[in-house]
């Protein structure tokens, strides 16, 4: 039993293989290697004509954008309408739509207004599909949605602040000093308080996203590629005033208002070149004018609304 093998220890094993010496073989120095042709031609260069014809089809696309986003804001409250509509008529007649019913009518005023914002998620929707063609390109670094290069976001964050006060005080007192009649918005939101509230939200949280994006994120660039800054400019402005104008039909001097800021804010993404500035803008100014409206029952001044 004594002469029964054992097995080596681990510590001699340990040392056996340490102890060898190894002879480090010589580095080989090759050539890199050579990509092998894929066999596909270069893509050809794109010539001029065929950029401008580009260009100008993205023009198409922003005023088919900016149609739409009319239509769609005229056709989809009517939807959300339609079922009040119908349970009103049901019920009470074709008295239910006659003109004095429809403006005595809160919850039908309500629905209306209500009807905004499935309207503006469409809008929202339909622009992303234009800018990313489907998905394929990036939305919110197409349409510019970044800070000014070399300022640093709160300088223009404080200087955006600035001008929408700044913008506000003015409208305020062109409106108090002209007057004007009562207009579509100052009913409806002297209908109910629901409505005032809603109107409020929307005024504030889904119109200065959407009318961004849709007026100085997808249709600026694309005149002002083709037609220059001041032409696009020009334009932007007009349509975006131009859509409030029967909203706003009965007072001179809240048309002024509102061409005033359509121009200030299509002049900051100008010339900043990029999209929060004038979306910051328009978010106080909405901002502003959202608080008023929700506390005009309280403030007996007539402020632009």
């Amino acid at each position: 039993m004594t002469a029964a093998w054992q097995p080596p220890k681990l510590a001699s094993v340990f040392t056996e293989e340490s102890s060898q010496q190894l002879t480090p073989l010589p580095e080989e120095h090759r050539e890199p290697p050579v990509p092998a042709p894929s066999g596909l031609p270069d893509p050809p260069p794109v010539s001029p004509t065929t950029n401008r014809f580009l260009a100008w089809l993205d023009v198409v696309k922003a005023v088919g954008l900016w149609i739409m986003s009319v239509l769609v804001l005229g056709v989809i409250p009517l939807l959300v309408l339609a079922p009040y509509l119908i349970y009103r008529i049901a019920t009470v007649g074709q008295a239910a739509i006659q003109p004095d019913a429809i403006k005595s009518d809160k919850l039908m005023i309500f629905y209306s207004v209500i009807g905004i914002i499935p309207a503006h998620i469409l809008t929202l929707y339909l622009a992303y599909l234009v800018v990313s063609e489907g998905g394929r390109r990036p939305f919110w670094k197409t349409i510019r949605w970044e800070w000014p290069k070399e300022t640093s976001p709160t300088v223009v964050t404080l200087l955006s602040i600035l001008i929408a006060v700044v913008l506000y005080g003015i409208a305020w007192g062109v409106t108090t000093l002209y007057g004007g009649e009562k207009t579509d918005l100052d009913l409806l939101i002297e209908s109910s308080v629901y409505t005032r509230v809603a109107t409020a939200f929307i005024a504030f949280a889904t119109a200065p996203l959407v009318e961004e994006i849709v007026y100085r994120g997808v249709i600026y660039p694309a005149i002002e590629k083709v037609l220059g800054m001041g032409f696009a400019i020009t334009v932007v402005s007009l349509l975006f005033a131009g859509v409030h104008v029967f909203q706003y039909r009965t007072n001179l001097a809240v048309i002024v208002v509102i061409t005033l800021l359509s121009i200030t804010l299509t002049v900051a993404r100008a010339v900043t070149g990029r999209l929060l500035p004038s979306f910051i803008i328009h978010l106080i100014f909405n901002g502003v004018q959202s608080v008023l409206i929700v506390l005009s029952p309280l403030i007996d001044k007539d402020l632009v609304k």
